[in-house]
């Protein structure tokens, strides 16, 4: 993000745990999908494939490029 964004980006580590305690309308759900993800990281990565995502959508880009092609609608303070 920081060079997509030409600033320097800082990442903020939240468990799942403090997640399901934010409290908004969803927060619990959203903390239970990031602990499966967490927890079974490579079966969920094993259900999906890269190769076949591209070949139902062929315009798919990855998170660099949609970043380059997206960063100037980001707001930044």
């Amino acid at each position: 993000m920081a060079k997509a964004l030409g600033r320097d980006a800082l990442y903020n580590a939240v468990t799942p745990e403090q997640y399901r305690r934010f409290g908004f309308p969803g927060a619990e759900d959203l903390g239970n999908m990031f602990q499966f993800k967490r927890d079974f990281n490579d079966a969920f990565c094993a259900a999906r494939s890269v190769e076949v995502s591209r070949a139902l959508n062929p315009t798919l880009q990855g998170f660099a490029d949609w970043l380059a092609q997206h960063a100037s609608r980001i707001p930044l303070a």
